[in-house]
């Protein structure tokens, strides 16, 4: 892994920390640690969900600059096919994933929170795609899924202005879940995802690719998709147990295996 980021499992539910002090600036380092911490979150079968968290005073601030400034065109037109595929890393965690959000997501630091499934920020953060007060666009995502969570006319002023978005006007437009005190955002997100802890984890799996997957091609395509998904966890003992359980006992009662 990485001294600057670790992750950490307890309780089924593993922790992706961000730990580059003042400002978790996403570093090329901290890029290709990340795509290493979603490969581990994707491989543990102890791992149930994931959380995303930068500490108690910032998530992440965007990318390091000062690393950027002297690149040229094509150094990273190499660097934006590791940049993006971390992220993409991240997204394809086939597991329930939130970003904790405290203090500032910006750039890169909220591409990395719309890589994830739900968003829980504290009262005081600031989420914004500021990339164009550099003369630059979002290159991690941010024109793509900033424009699916929340609508392209949303994004666009959001992007097109580099403004920040306070946290109670990023909930309202649905660019974070849920909005807590800034020392109750960790724990926050921890209730929010240890609810799929010994759930099915092969349906959840099946679902979230339903879902990613379906956003990104045409209502046919993917009901498709769906079907397909819909029929492979027939395959499974979770669906055993399930509908044996829902036949004797009623819905609810189930004793998932993950398997």
């Amino acid at each position: 892994m990485s001294d600057i980021v670790r992750f950490q499992v307890e309780g089924g539910v593993g922790t992706i920390r961000l730990d580059r002090p003042p400002m978790n600036a996403l570093n090329f380092e901290i890029q290709d640690a990340l795509t290493v911490a979603a490969a581990e979150a994707t491989a543990r079968r102890d791992v149930s969900a994931v959380i995303i968290y930068g500490g108690e005073k910032v998530f992440a601030a965007g990318a390091d600059i000062k690393e950027m400034q002297p690149m040229s065109y094509t150094d990273m037109v190499d660097r934006s096919v590791a940049l993006q595929a971390a992220f993409t890393a991240i997204a394809r965690i086939p597991k329930p994933t939130v970003a904790a959000i405290t203090g500032y997501a910006l750039g890169g630091g909220c591409e990395l929170s719309l890589a994830c499934d739900f968003r829980v920020a504290a009262d005081n953060a600031r989420l914004g795609q500021p990339e164009v007060l550099l003369g630059v666009i979002p290159g991690a995502g941010g024109t793509q899924r900033l424009s699916r969570l929340i609508g392209p006319a949303r994004a666009k002023d959001i992007i097109f202005t580099g403004r920040f978005v306070s946290a109670e006007e990023a909930l309202r437009i649905g660019l974070v879940d849920e909005v807590v005190a800034p020392e109750d955002v960790y724990a926050a997100a921890r209730r929010r995802v240890e609810r799929y802890v010994g759930g099915p984890a092969y349906a959840i799996r099946a679902a979230k690719e339903a879902i990613d997957r379906g956003l990104e091609v045409d209502l046919e395509t993917g009901l498709e998709i769906e079907r397909m998904q819909f029929a492979g966890v027939f395959a499974t003992r979770d669906r055993e147990i399930g509908m044996a359980s829902f036949v004797e006992h009623g819905p609810g009662k189930a004793q998932f295996e993950g398997r």
